[in-house]
């Protein structure tokens, strides 16, 4: 595989050497692993398809927005009478 040249201030190539020496490895070996952590674009959109599958699975299908309102109403009638009681 052939090396590539990356320009970056110094301050942060030194960070990122302290970091690198601190986990015993050599810049190199820390950046292909720091290259190899974060999600692609493609990955995260996937990643956040299955999650919304699973929610849809766990929770069934979110409310109508008439549904939505209903149940705001009768969470409004809930506290109202919970804070009556409390007073």
């Amino acid at each position: 595989m052939p090396d590539a040249t990356v320009r970056i201030p110094a301050e942060v190539k030194e960070r990122l050497t302290a970091a690198a020496t601190g986990e015993g490895l050599s810049l190199r070996a820390y950046l292909v692993r720091l290259a190899g952590t974060p999600p692609t674009p493609q990955e995260r959109a996937e990643q956040a398809l299955r999650a919304q599958a699973a929610l849809h699975q766990w929770l069934g299908p979110a409310p109508s927005p008439e549904e939505r309102e209903r149940l705001d109403e009768e969470l409004d009638r809930r506290l109202a009478r919970a804070a009556d009681r409390s007073a």
